[in-house]
C-alpha cells in the first residue's frame, strides 16, 4: 500500500512538470516557465526621451493573444493609451502621444501573459523609469541671415538648430520658402543639425523672400519648436561673372610653345558651359585645336600641338560661358600673346606681375622709400608681409617702414589676405617653380663660366652662363649685357648656391648695364640658395632672380636707393629689402 502511494505521488509530479510550471515553491527555470529577460527602458532609467517606445523581451515565444492592454499596462499619473504589437519574443508598446516630462512611469506585465504551451508568468513583472525635462529645439542661425540683402540668386537656404532634429519632420511641409504668397518649389535635406532648402530654380533678382520653419519640426525626443520660425531676405541684382586673370597675360611675349592657356573667373562657373565653343584660341584666322577643362574657377585650353614660334595668338572666352546661376559674362573676353623667338626664354606664367615673391615665409621692408612698380605675393599669412601697402590695404607699416606697391598684394588669410589672393599666390609659386626648373642646368645644359664665378667687369653676349664653383659674384665692377641689336635675345645665369652683387663700403654697390637693345625681361638668374643684392645700398640690378632660399636687398640703415629692374622670386624663404625700388618688366 505504501509503495502504491509513492508511485502515485511520482506520477503527479511528473504530470505537473510536463504540463507547465508548479504553483508552489516556484523557481524560475529557463525553457520551463516564461520569464521577462530584458526591457527598454531599463528598470530605474532616467532622462528617458518623451517619444520612447517601450519594449519587453521574454525568454521564449509567447502567445500573442495574451499580450494586450489588460496584461501590458503602462501608468504614469494615469494609465497610458497606446498600441501593442508582438514579434519574435518581444512585445512593443507605442504610446499614443508623447510622454510627460519629469514623470515616473510604471510598466506592469501581469500573470495573464502566457507562452504557447499555456504556461503563465508566475508573478506580475514590474519596472519603472523617469522621463527628462523638456528640451525645446530652437533655430540658432540661418543663411541668409534675417533681413540680409544682396543674396545670390542660386542661394541654398539653411537653418541650424541647437540640437539634433528628427529628419522625418524636416521636409517641404515644415521648411517652406515663399515670395509673397507664391510657394517656391525645392528640395529639403537635413544633415548634422542643419536643414537645407534648395530651390528648383534660381531666385528672382531684387526680390523679398520669406522662409519658415514650422512647429511640425521636432527634435529626436518628439518635442516641437515652440512657434514657427520666420525670416525674410532680399536677393541682389544680377551679377555677371568676370575674367580676373589670364595666363599668359594680355600682350605677354616670350610665351613657351607648349603653353596651356588659362583664364580665372571671379566666381564659380558652370563647367558645362566651359568648352571648345566658349574658350577658343586662334593664330590669325586659323583655329588652334585643343581640349578645354575647368577646375576651381579656372578654365584651361591645352593645344593639341606646340604653338608656332614668334607668332601672335588670340584667346577668347565668349558670352556662352556662364556661372552656376546661369548668368553669362557680359561681353566676350579677348586677349593676345606672342610666343618665344628664342628657345632659351622661360615662361613665368602667373608669376610675371610680381616684383617680389616671398615663398611661404613673407616679405619685409625697412625704410620709407621702397616702391614696387608691380605686385608682390607670398603663400604665407598676410601678417608676414610687413612694411607695405597697396591701394586697398596696409600690411604692418610703421612710420619708419613704408613700402608702396602700385599693383596688388596677394597673401594667405587672415584679412586683408583672402582665399582668392591665396589661390593667386599659390598658382604664382607653382609657375615660378616651373620657370626655375626650366632654366636649371638640367633643363639648359652647356653654360660657360667666363670669369670663374666673377661677372664684374665683363661684357657678355646673350647665352647661358653657369658658375663652376656654385656661386656668382658681381664685385670687380659692373656687368654689361650686349644684345648686339636683337631685343629678343636672352641671358640665363645659373648658380647652384649663392649670388652676391656688390661689396662692403659706401661705394661698394655694383650694377648690371644693358646695351644695344638688351631688355630686363630677357635676363634670368637661377640661384640655388640665396641672392644678396648690394648690401651696402645703391646700384641697379637687372633681370628676374629666381632663388630657392630668399633674396635680400641692401641692409638696415641704408638710405641710398637700391634698384632692381626685374623680379625677386624666392621659392621658399622671404624677400627682404631696405629702401628698394623694383620695376617689373613689361
Amino acid at each position: 500500500m505504501k509503495q502504491k502511494n509513492f508511485l502515485v505521488t511520482i506520477a503527479i509530479v511528473l504530470a505537473t512538470l510536463i504540463s507547465g510550471c508548479a504553483e508552489d515553491d516556484f523557481q524560475e527555470t529557463a525553457g520551463v516557465c516564461p520569464l521577462v529577460i530584458d526591457t527598454n527602458p531599463d528598470n530605474a532609467a532616467t532622462n528617458v526621451p518623451l517619444n520612447q517606445v517601450i519594449t519587453v523581451t521574454f525568454n521564449e515565444e509567447m502567445d500573442p493573444s495574451t499580450i494586450n492592454s489588460s496584461s501590458f499596462i503602462v501608468t504614469g499619473a494615469s494609465t497610458i493609451a497606446g498600441t501593442l504589437t508582438y514579434s519574435g519574443v518581444t512585445a512593443t508598446f507605442t504610446p499614443s502621444v508623447n510622454l510627460t516630462p519629469n514623470t515616473t512611469y510604471v510598466v506592469r506585465i501581469t500573470t495573464a501573459v502566457k507562452d504557447l504551451r499555456g504556461n503563465a508568468l508566475q508573478e506580475d513583472y514590474l519596472f519603472s523609469f523617469s522621463t527628462g525635462a523638456t528640451l525645446q529645439p530652437l533655430v540658432l542661425t540661418t543663411s541668409p541671415t534675417p533681413n540680409e540683402t544682396g543674396v545670390v540668386l542660386n542661394k541654398i537656404v539653411s537653418a541650424t538648430f541647437n540640437m539634433p532634429m528628427d529628419p522625418a519632420t524636416i521636409n517641404t511641409s515644415t521648411f517652406t520658402l515663399k515670395q509673397g504668397t507664391t510657394t517656391i518649389t525645392g528640395v529639403v535635406t537635413y544633415s548634422g543639425n542643419t536643414a537645407l532648402f534648395t530651390p528648383n530654380a534660381n531666385l528672382t533678382a531684387n526680390t523679398v523672400y520669406t522662409a519658415t520653419i514650422t512647429t511640425g519640426a521636432h527634435n529626436m525626443a518628439g518635442v516641437a519648436l515652440a512657434s514657427n520660425y520666420v525670416w525674410n531676405f532680399t536677393t541682389g541684382a544680377i551679377v555677371a561673372p568676370r575674367v580676373i586673370l589670364t595666363d599668359p597675360f594680355n600682350t605677354e611675349t616670350g610665351v613657351l610653345l607648349n603653353k596651356v592657356v588659362t583664364a580665372t573667373f571671379d566666381m564659380a562657373m558652370d563647367p558645362l558651359t566651359i568648352t571648345t565653343s566658349t574658350f577658343t584660341l586662334k593664330q590669325g584666322t586659323d583655329v588652334i585645336l585643343g581640349s578645354v577643362s575647368y577646375s576651381g574657377n579656372m578654365a584651361s585650353f591645352t593645344p593639341n600641338n606646340p604653338l608656332l614660334a614668334n607668332a601672335i595668338f588670340t584667346a577668347t572666352i565668349t558670352t556662352g560661358a556662364k556661372n552656376v546661376a546661369g548668368i553669362a559674362i557680359a561681353n566676350n573676353y579677348v586677349w593676345t600673346f606672342k610666343t618665344i623667338n628664342s628657345s632659351n626664354a622661360p615662361d613665368l606664367g602667373s608669376a610675371s606681375p610680381f616684383g617680389a615673391f616671398g615663398g611661404n615665409a613673407g616679405i619685409t621692408n625697412q625704410g620709407i622709400n621702397t616702391v614696387i612698380n608691380g605686385s608682390i605675393a607670398t603663400t604665407a599669412a598676410s601678417t608676414l608681409v610687413t612694411g607695405f601697402h597697396d591701394a586697398t590695404a596696409i600690411y604692418t607699416e610703421t612710420p619708419l617702414n613704408v613700402g608702396n606697391v602700385t599693383g596688388a598684394i596677394a597673401t594667405a588669410p587672415p584679412m586683408p589676405g583672402t582665399a582668392t589672393s591665396f589661390a593667386i599666390a599659390q598658382q604664382a609659386l607653382l609657375d615660378a617653380n616651373a620657370a626655375y626648373l626650366s632654366i636649371s642646368p638640367a633643363s639648359m645644359p652647356g653654360g660657360i663660366d667666363p670669369g670663374a664665378g666673377e661677372l664684374g667687369g665683363l661684357t657678355l653676349a646673350p647665352g647661358i652662363y653657369k658658375s663652376n664653383s656654385g656661386t656668382f659674384n658681381i664685385s670687380n665692377g659692373n656687368l654689361t649685357l650686349d644684345a648686339q641689336g636683337d631685343p629678343n635675345t636672352v641671358w640665363i645665369f645659373q648658380t647652384a648656391a649663392g649670388l652676391t652683387v656688390g661689396i662692403a663700403g659706401p661705394t661698394g654697390a655694383k650694377s648690371v648695364v644693358l646695351i644695344n637693345g638688351a631688355l630686363p625681361k630677357n635676363v634670368f638668374w637661377y640661384v640655388g640658395s640665396t641672392a644678396i643684392i648690394n648690401g651696402a645700398g645703391g646700384g641697379t640690378m637687372v633681370g628676374t632672380i629666381i632663388a630657392n632660399s630668399g633674396v635680400t636687398f641692401s641692409t638696415a640703415g641704408n638710405a641710398v636707393q637700391t634698384v632692381l629692374n626685374g623680379r625677386a622670386l624666392s621659392l621658399v624663404s622671404s624677400v627682404t629689402m631696405v629702401n628698394t625700388t623694383i620695376n617689373v618688366p613689361q
